[in-house]
């Protein structure tokens, strides 16, 4: 089990967006296919089960993704709901006693904490080297199936993308005092800031957040009233994912904000990712096989990149034409199974007085 202090930390991060958090519940989402009669298709329920998954992802957001799975396998899919902590959480609970096949998480750090406890077992090469390396599980236990771009959003009223540093720790400077907005309870935050004291040391994040701290930034309860802020021009820029942005711009072309893309493997060019992983206890393992086979097929990767507005992840699958392509953000060297290292974030979080 996680330690106390690591719970805690899960259950902040579960102050996530609508977008990716429902409330929790046992729901199927999906019914067995029909043919042009009406009658049931063909499908081999005996031998493929039913596959059931813990999705930190909201019913809204993949419930459409998983009646196509039904549809294209026969599989019948019963969904249990909640935000990526809580499902972590729940899990980690269960233990060996788990009735999920497959968590489906939006967050790798929830991964690797469930990784370490020895619950998630190896998925098969074939599916994990359908993705980079830098987006799955070293030891295999989980595979990325979307990304999500840590960004600078900024006012184009107020800024061109020329006045912006090209470094996050550029923003301690007091030039921005006054002039940001951050969401330091939100889970992609404080996996950014995970991320940041693995790749810069505990010292170098602790500088970092006392020097943004010192700029009096606004707080904002999560990354879509944090972009709020910057349209209304409440604050100059925010640090948010990159497809708040994308999604709003997909109802409104004429909203005066803009996305910044950190690069050359500064800390804010951290891509996470929403990734999958088959529980050792799955009582069906061919079908979450499936299931995570699915994720990562065509089909799932246009999917993600033309609803949500994330980066598919596998070969031949294009990301929307107004995003920069994962080889110019150059990600930062790290391995996403340490952002379950919640421990010292929060602790580091308090220190600072920001929680």
């Amino acid at each position: 089990m996680l330690t106390p202090m690591a719970l805690i930390a899960l259950g902040l991060a579960a102050c996530s967006t609508p977008t990716d958090s429902a409330p929790t519940g046992s729901t199927p989402t999906s019914s067995t296919p029909t043919n042009s009669s009406g009658e049931p298709a063909a499908s081999e329920p005996a031998e493929t089960g039913t596959v059931t998954i813990y999705s930190g992802r909201s019913e809204e957001l993949v419930g459409p993704l998983l009646e196509q799975f039904t549809e294209a396998t026969g599989i019948e899919v019963e969904a249990r709901y909640g935000d990526t902590a809580e499902m972590a959480n729940l899990i980690l609970t269960e233990g060996e006693n788990s009735p999920a096949d497959v968590f489906f998480a939006q967050d790798a750090g929830a991964l690797g904490a469930v990784a370490e406890e020895g619950l998630l077992t190896a998925l098969p090469n074939e599916l994990l080297e359908l993705v980079d390396e830098r987006f799955r599980s070293p030891t295999g236990e989980w595979v990325g199936v979307s990304g999500r771009a840590r960004v600078v959003v900024y006012n184009t009223d107020a800024l061109t993308e020329a006045d912006l540093p090209d470094s996050i720790f550029g923003f301690t400077d007091s030039e921005w005092s006054g002039r940001i907005g951050w969401a330091p309870t939100n889970g992609s935050f404080q996996s950014f800031v995970t991320a940041l004291r693995e790749i810069e040391g505990e010292d170098r994040a602790r500088e970092w957040l006392e020097g943004i701290e010192a700029n009096e930034p606004s707080v904002y309860e999560g990354n879509n009233p944090a972009l709020d802020a910057v349209i209304a021009g409440e604050v100059d820029v925010a640090f948010i994912n990159h497809y708040y942005l994308m999604q709003r711009l997909a109802e409104d072309p004429d909203v005066t904000a803009a996305n910044y893309y950190l690069t050359d493997g500064d800390p804010g060019a951290l891509v996470n990712v929403a990734g999958a992983g088959i529980l050792d206890t799955s009582e069906n393992s061919e079908a979450a096989r499936q299931l995570v086979e699915y994720l990562l097929s065509t089909d799932a990767q246009d999917y993600f990149a033309t609803e949500t507005k994330e980066y598919p992840l596998i070969e031949g699958v294009e990301p929307d034409a107004e995003l920069p392509s994962l080889e110019e953000i150059g990600t930062p060297e790290i391995d996403l199974s340490d952002l379950s290292d919640l421990d010292g974030t929060l602790e580091l979080l308090q220190e600072v007085g920001i929680l």
